[in-house]
């Protein structure tokens, strides 16, 4: 009898182990969203920068830049916004590359955490004597 209650503690472990490991998956999940719509909204302001770029190209000294502070049109110099249109683009090709990096890291732990759990579904069968059936897999 003391063998059938260690089996259900033990077994209760991993239940409980499982559960902490698909909490964070979802978590990290989660995460990966996150970071996936700052990276597109990211993409959009600077597809939005290289066209005031291409258009600051295409500017004479002669032409005018305005810029809009508020409800009101500002007269700029010409050389101070484009400088401040390439910082914006530096700044932002450089939060793409950061939010690349780390959606790398938070896939990795995904798919760590992800075997994780497969393999204590299969510790979970096999000490409940449950057939060896082909792992589940979690999609996200």
């Amino acid at each position: 009898m003391s063998s059938s209650s260690s089996s259900v503690s033990h077994l209760r472990a991993l239940q409980d182990r499982a559960q902490t490991v698909a909490d964070a998956y979802q978590k990290v999940q989660n995460e990966i969203s996150t970071a996936v719509e700052a990276s597109q909204r990211l993409n959009a302001q600077l597809s939005e920068n290289e066209l005031v770029q291409k258009e600051f190209a295409q500017l004479t000294p002669e032409n005018v830049v305005y810029k809009l502070i508020g409800s009101a049109l500002v007269k700029q110099d010409q050389v101070d916004a484009r400088a401040n249109v390439d910082k914006r683009l530096e700044f932002i090709r450089s939060e793409i590359k950061r939010f690349e990096q780390q959606l790398t890291g938070l896939k990795e732990r995904s798919d760590k955490l992800q075997l994780e759990l497969v393999e204590m579904q299969m510790a979970m069968q096999q000490q409940q004597g449950g057939p060896q059936a082909a792992p589940a897999t979690v999609t996200a």
